[in-house]
């Protein structure tokens, strides 16, 4: 199976163009290929996951990543259909999650000896002259096609101001730099990208002429990648700090049974024919499913060593067996206690369990709370330090939220 075939095969492009010259360029490695990501936090998430394991791939196969930080197009809207604008972020802070990017992306991409780059748009795009890119650049792009762009419509609604307006441009721009400085000759997106990657490629065709050749992917699904960066909780992040190994693993083990299957395809590097020999896999079998793309996730990001620990926990809570010692933990101090106790409202508190008190309450109230597999519903239940360390002190929120809490 070639490479281009290997993507399709994992449902993983969902729109090209020149697909002939794109299949040739990714099977004999020689894809110069950017993908975009905006530098709005210190941490990528599981929304960023498609893009990191494809580029990945198709490093792999002898294909040149070029990362690309959106320092400058972040300073001016966002395409996603938000109507809200970006914040404007400082260079320091830029910079430092330009570093902390790299560091994440270190475990997916080589960047030793040029076999990829990571660059940043405010680089050239902060130092446009106005007029200048009215002249050479906005002649080339007609208002009625940019309208139609379904990044433009979703706003139109409640106002698109000009300055997002020009996003497609800027974007645009990008591919048009990348490509003459670069040598970059392919662009990755999501489907909501589409149109602005298909400007890029219209700009370099019309600027350079017909003999320039430049492709645009999308990747299928893109978009549904990102909303699987977000729970109800916050952001699944791929920093430690942010979300523990545990909780990242947590995460992909409890992943719906219609999608674990499909996470399985695009997002480990499996073999197709190991992935295909799954695909009738039903009942607890669909459960082993998940426990494989959590570990196999995991290992990606955070190291095999960090996976076993996530996955020993995962069996001594739900199958009895493995070791507590990784679970999340919580501690206590002697602080948290009022005349020798703490209540179990507290105690969820402490635990990140319930954002509020109020929230913690209707948890107990409505048999939602356990400790140690006994159902707690009285709210004013307290327990003391000795209580809590005698033996594993076990609060679990609903079927998947716990910690075992200790006093320091």
């Amino acid at each position: 199976m070639t490479v281009f075939d290997e993507l399709k095969a994992r449902g993983l492009i969902a729109q090209l163009t020149d697909e002939e010259e794109i299949k040739s360029l990714v099977n004999n490695g020689k894809a110069t290929f950017y993908i975009g990501f905006d530098p709005t936090a210190d941490s990528l998430h599981v929304g960023h996951f498609m893009a990191l394991c494809l580029m990945k791939r198709l490093q792999m196969a002898g294909n040149k990543p070029v990362v690309l930080i959106g320092g400058g197009t972040g300073m001016i809207g966002d395409p996603s259909g938000r109507s809200d604008m970006r914040k404007v972020l400082t260079k320091e802070d830029i910079q430092h999650n330009c570093d902390c990017f790299k560091k994440q992306m270190s475990r997916f991409i080589d960047f030793s000896e040029g076999k990829a780059i990571m660059v940043n748009n405010a680089d050239w795009l902060l130092n446009l002259n106005y007029v200048e890119l009215l002249r050479e650049v906005g002649a080339c792009f007609s208002v009625n096609n940019m309208l139609r762009a379904e990044c433009y419509k979703q706003r139109m609604a409640n106002g698109l101001s000009f300055l997002e307006f020009n996003y497609m441009i800027m974007q645009s721009y990008d591919f048009y730099y990348l490509y003459q400085h670069y040598g970059c000759n392919m662009q990755f997106g999501g489907d909501d990208q589409w149109s602005n990657m298909l400007g890029g490629t219209e700009l370099i065709r019309r600027k350079l002429g017909k003999d320039a050749y430049a492709m645009t992917i999308t990747l299928l699904l893109n978009s549904e990648g990102k909303k699987m960066g977000k729970t109800a909780s916050g952001a699944v992040w791929l920093d430690p700090e942010k979300t523990s190994p545990y909780d990242f693993y947590q995460y992909w083990r409890n992943v719906g049974d219609a999608d674990v299957l499909k996470c399985i395809r695009m997002l480990t590097f499996l073999p197709i024919e190991e992935i295909e020999k799954m695909s009738d896999w039903e009942g607890s079998k669909l459960n082993e499913a998940k426990d494989i793309l959590a570990y196999e996730l995991t290992s990606l990001v955070h190291g095999k060593e960090e996976a076993d620990k996530a996955r020993e926990a995962s069996k001594a809570l739900f199958s009895g067996g493995g070791n507590l010692d990784n679970m999340p933990t919580a501690e206590l101090n002697a602080g948290d206690f009022s005349e020798g106790s703490i209540t179990l409202i507290n105690i969820l508190s402490k635990a990140k369990l319930v954002s509020s008190n109020s929230e913690g309450r209707r948890a107990i109230e409505q048999g939602g709370v356990t400790v140690n597999g006994e159902k707690i519903t009285d709210v004013k239940k307290t327990y003391t330090s000795e209580e809590i360390n005698k033996e594993d002190f076990i609060v679990k929120r609903g079927k998947k939220n716990f910690a075992k809490i200790i006093v320091k």
